[in-house]
């Protein structure tokens, strides 16, 4: 199986596992975090929830870090990786221990509330600079040909993590919550986070400070913020497939964001009456394990699709099938159906973020990777965001509405074309060679253990043709 067979390639490198490890540790305690969030704001007895309390929700942990984004992504690329990790899961550690405080108190008076929401933004826009970068990290643990198979097996930790840090958050609380008041039980969720990120944080002192880069390090002017943005953006116009596949992922996130602020609303509001806290929860848990089955085997089967089929027919695949699993069977609106669609469509999405991760990881150089990867999050969060807005808007209280899914199926349809249109002739295969390569044992990544004090090897620098870009 050419899963398997690219893990265990990708294992052999030591610095690839350190950070296997780190990001499996932040993405466990990012997903408590998030289930603890989701039990106080949008599953309290007292409330029930509507698609503009989604949005609103959204829009305050997503939108601060896509406006922020820009000036934050210029230290990826000048001060050290290894560092952003290691302080960035500190100050969540802290965050998360003032939250469980606040929460614990009780949240009455509107000053407290600002320091819950404000806490909740800090934690989840850091989330994001983190997430990011990991992904720039990333080039400096592999080899060139390994891109492919390393955005397909990394993609899995994210669902595994939200699988293992999730489930586990919701039987905590649903077990809590018949022993302990709400508060109480939600406050214990936002601890568990904190001790999360700060395990991470202990996980990244396994890396050497300078070998996940950035190569040249220089201070951080103001002027570097501007002029870096722009100049990421012009490089994403040479290299038209990173930059078209940064344009795809916005475009799957709206309607992709509508269903889930839907199905949300669906399992709180038309399955389940406003008491029915601790089923609605269970249940949508349920849910987003079916879902995150789902990406963990989009991972498995995307390498080998796309070596049968290509990228590009893959990416056409992944959205005409996401147009049909809307109406059928999505717009039955039984939990099964919904349970089967969120199943099939948690695989073509994630298939498409595994592609677009490759398209930016093999199109895209080093120098560039932390300020592209921030454009990414900034698309990838401002589109959900947007997609919530849309749904405040068109969808009602209890989530349900056929037409709607129809439209829906037809934005698919339309961004599957706009694709096939505007993609032909590029090469989307780059970054893929591993699938057809022996395996055998690659040369490995500069090793924090055995050489430390060498600067980092930078294997995404290689010959990628003639061009103002070309390195």
């Amino acid at each position: 199986m050419e899963f398997v067979r690219g893990l265990r390639r990708l294992w052999r490198h030591p610095l690839f596992r350190r950070l296997f490890a780190v990001r499996v540790a932040a993405q466990a305690a990012d997903a408590v975090l998030q289930v603890a969030l989701a039990s106080y704001v949008l599953f309290s007895p007292e409330r029930q929830p509507d698609a503009a309390a989604i949005a609103g929700v959204l829009a305050l942990t997503l939108l601060p870090f896509s406006v922020l984004g820009p000036f934050v992504s210029v230290v990826l690329d000048r001060v050290s990786r290894r560092q952003v990790l290691l302080i960035t899961e500190i100050i969540r550690a802290v965050l998360g221990l003032s939250l469980a405080v606040l929460v614990a108190g009780g949240i009455a008076g509107g000053g407290e509330k600002v320091l819950f929401y404000g806490g909740v933004l800090l934690a989840m826009s850091f989330n994001r600079f983190l997430l990011a970068a990991l992904s720039a990290s990333l080039p400096h643990t592999i080899t060139p040909e390994e891109y492919l198979v390393a955005n397909s097996v990394v993609p899995t930790v994210g669902p595994a993590a939200v699988i293992i840090g999730g489930g586990t958050a919701t039987g905590l609380r649903l077990v809590l919550g018949s022993r302990v008041p709400t508060s109480a039980a939600d406050a214990v969720l936002f601890a568990l986070a904190a001790c999360g990120f700060l395990v991470s944080a202990a996980l990244s002192l396994r890396i050497g400070r300078t070998v996940l880069g950035p190569g040249v390090g220089e201070p951080t002017r103001t002027s570097d913020v501007v002029r870096g943005l722009v100049t990421a953006l012009q490089h994403l116009r040479v290299r038209r497939e990173a930059g078209l596949g940064l344009i795809m992922i916005g475009l799957h996130r709206v309607p992709y964001g509508v269903v889930t602020v839907a199905t949300i609303l669906v399992y709180r509001n038309y399955f389940h009456t406003v008491d029915e806290v601790d089923a609605a929860i269970g249940e949508l848990g349920i849910l987003a394990l079916v879902t995150g089955i789902g990406f963990v085997l989009a991972a498995a089967v995307t390498p080998i699709v796309r070596h049968r089929i290509g990228a590009r027919a893959w990416m056409i695949s992944c959205f005409v099938a996401s147009a049909v699993l809307q109406t059928f069977p999505g717009a039955t609106y039984t939990r099964a159906g919904i349970l089967v669609a969120a199943f099939l469509c948690g695989v073509l999405a994630q298939a498409i973020k595994i592609n677009v991760d490759t398209f930016v990881q093999a199109h895209v150089d080093d120098d560039f990777k932390g300020r592209v990867f921030v454009i990414y999050d900034m698309v990838f969060n401002v589109a959900l965001v947007g997609a919530a807005a849309i749904g405040a808007l068109i969808l009602p209280l209890n989530g349900r509405s056929v037409p709607i899914l129809v439209i829906i199926s037809g934005c698919y349809l339309i961004t599957g074309l706009v694709f096939a249109v505007l993609g032909r002739g590029l090469a989307w295969d780059q970054g893929a060679e591993s699938l057809t390569t022996p395996d055998v044992d690659p040369v490995d990544p500069v090793d924090p253990v055995d050489r430390a004090v060498d600067p980092p090897v930078e294997p995404d620098r290689v010959q990628r043709g003639s061009g103002p870009a070309a390195k």
